[in-house]
């Protein structure tokens, strides 16, 4: 097997800060690799390195010879005033060289029949229409659009397209299933499975990383750690390589001590063999101050008591022009509920909650909230931070601790540490933050504001799977109630107990159970309407004219007539002729007219050969 790509001994650093050391690997032709490591810990960086992005001091990149390449950045660009189906030919070959010509003789007048032959001869016309069948499943209809006034979403959409269609030999995907709803990540993961390009992602989509990677590749501590498997296989050995490092870890600290002893009491004339023992105990030095154990998590945050009235929606109503988004809409939330809001994109969901706090109105009907309901809203684009801020401060200025469960407290620097922001971490500020770690620094700004009532909107988007672990943790033992808006299923299985699913022009159904349990439901739902389908098909199909047919340019309008007719004639033929053998066989039918049948018979089987034979001559022509 031959290797796509492989990285040696690599380094990288940013001033003092090393994100990784003398690190190694390799993608085969036809690994699907995935990178995991907490935010901050360089995956992003990696990917530019490899893709040439990005420096780096030591170490060397190299793909194998011909190798294409494609990448799907974390925040994409385009070149300002090129239409969406223009974006998704950046990538340099003949189909899209072709395309290009074709495009630029369409609006010329010129050259036309040389630029129809290059597309013919490169296969373009296929490409272009694959190119349009991808926009399509991503939810982006109009292909004439310019890019420049597409929403961050629909570009990072459109990026994906790009990088799918130019159907490389390795794919680099940075965060591919941000922006992408429910749907749509489920196809991603069809296409990526049944593709033969190897993949290199970062993706914290676990249930994706479940079903599309065959290896994970995780940074920690500066270094790479390979498991081949899955994310659940990755669990499972992470956590052994863990306790085995704790371990070593302990049995390094317990040696460490022992020989610092022996240190202290060695006199200052060394001899060959001491300080021989004073190297080994440098080398040692150093080990015990790589090797750290694992985080340990402890969340048990009491939630601001909340009476018995939530909240209460009568008759609500909201549109945006034609766009229906709640039609004459009812609920009650009860105390404790946790809900799952899911929905394909622009149906809705963040209106939805927008309104339940209270910024925006409904166009009618009335929203009842509880006087003692403390809301606490994560949005989509809540990060104002100044970046002249320290960590630290940034949460001490909404509180400078926050209530436990059992009545003790943690300063805003423990819970900043629940959080995998390190006590030296604290004091970075925010410019040097990456964006994964703004969104958990974000995070951390609304739960210590103790609120009994969590709005969550797209809380997973950019988090490390270390993160969401712990956010999961502290929402399954939250005491208050929840709204979460997620495409992530495998967030929303582990914590909502029911869900609104907005079906679109203001249908919304409640559906009691998680993400999952509503696909399976879903699933067999269609299976039942596809097979009652079948059946109304069946039942009508003596009775329905056949269904009208595209036929080619070499059918004269006589010949399409004459099949036409075929197609009745044919079966009324044997209709006859079966009604006539019935008679027959009955034994009743006079010796002349036994005859006479039997005649008749032989020339409907001779007529309904010949017309046969020419049904099946035009119907290779249809």
């Amino acid at each position: 097997m031959s290797s796509c790509l492989q990285v040696e001994n690599l380094t990288k650093s940013f001033g003092q800060r090393v994100l990784f050391e003398n690190i190694s690997l390799s993608i085969e032709q036809g690994d699907k690799v995935a990178l995991v490591a907490v935010n901050g810990a360089g995956k992003t960086t990696l990917l530019k390195i490899i893709i040439g992005q990005e420096d780096y001091q030591s170490g060397k990149v190299t793909f194998r010879n011909g190798v294409k390449v494609g990448f799907l950045s974390q925040s994409p660009e385009f070149k300002a005033g090129i239409t969406v189906l223009e974006a998704c030919f950046t990538a340099k070959d003949a189909a899209t060289d072709a395309i290009a010509e074709y495009e630029k003789a369409l609006l010329s007048g010129e050259n036309i029949e040389q630029a129809i032959t290059a597309m013919d001869a490169t296969g373009a016309w296929d490409y272009e229409q694959q190119a349009k069948e991808i926009l399509t499943r991503l939810n982006i209809q109009d292909f004439s659009q310019r890019v420049d006034t597409l929403s961050g979403g629909q570009i990072k959409r459109v990026a994906l397209a790009a990088a799918l269609i130019s159907n490389p030999d390795l794919l680099i995907l940075d965060e591919p299933t941000n922006h992408l709803d429910i749907e749509m990540t489920e196809w991603l993961e069809d296409y990526l499975s049944e593709s033969k390009m190897s993949l290199l992602m970062v993706t914290h989509d676990r249930y994706f990383l479940d079903r599309v990677c065959s290896r994970i590749i995780e940074i920690d501590n500066r270094q790479l750690y390979a498991y081949k498997g899955n994310y659940s296989y990755y669990v499972e050995k992470r956590q052994e390589r863990i306790a085995l490092d704790n371990v070593m870890a302990e049995k390094t600290r317990n040696l460490y001590r022992r020989e610092l002893e022996w240190i202290r009491r060695t006199p200052s004339a060394r001899t060959g063999k001491a300080k021989s023992r004073i190297d080994a105990f440098e080398e040692l030095s150093t080990r015990k101050r790589v090797v750290r154990p694992e985080r340990q998590i402890n969340l048990g945050i009491e939630a601001s008591r909340v009476g018995t009235k939530i909240f209460e929606m009568l008759s609500l109503s909201k549109s945006f022009g034609e766009k229906i988004i709640l039609k004459d809409f009812n609920c009650q939330f009860g105390k404790g509920e946790k809900l799952g809001i899911v929905g394909g994109n622009g149906v809705g969901k963040s209106t939805f909650i927008k309104m339940l706090l209270g910024i925006l109105p409904p166009d009618g009907g009335v929203v009842d909230v509880g006087e003692t309901v403390r809301f606490g809203y994560y949005s989509q684009d809540g990060l104002t931070f100044n970046p002249e801020d320290r960590v630290i401060d940034v949460v001490k200025k909404i509180s400078e601790d926050i209530a436990l469960s059992d009545g003790s407290r943690l300063s805003a620097s423990q819970f900043l540490q629940q959080f995998l922001f390190s006590p030296a971490a604290q004091y970075d500020y925010v410019a040097k933050l990456s964006g994964g770690e703004k969104r958990r620094l974000y995070l951390c700004t609304i739960l210590i504001s103790n609120p009994n009532f969590l709005v969550l909107d797209e809380p997973t988007n950019d988090l490390d799977i270390q993160t969401l672990n712990i956010l999961e943790e502290y929402l399954e033992s939250y005491k208050g109630c929840l709204i979460v808006v997620s495409h992530d299923r495998y967030f929303m299985d582990k914590i909502v107990d029911h869900l609104f699913v907005m079906e679109g022009e203001g249908r919304i159904k409640d559906f009691p159970g998680n993400y999952t349990d509503y696909r399976i439901w879903k699933r067999a739902k269609l299976q039942e309407q596809e097979q009652q389908k079948i059946v109304r098909s069946q039942s009508q199909s003596s009775v329905q004219a056949p269904p009208k047919r595209v036929y080619d340019n070499r059918l004269t309008f006589k010949e399409r007539r004459e099949f036409e007719q075929l197609e009745i004639e044919i079966p009324q033929l044997e209709t006859k002729k079966s009604e006539l053998e019935a008679s027959m066989s009955s034994g009743s039918m006079p010796v002349d007219d036994l005859m006479a049948a039997s005649v008749e018979i032989s020339n409907l089987i001779d007529e309904i050969d010949t017309k046969t034979m020419r049904w099946l001559e035009l119907s290779e022509r249809v």
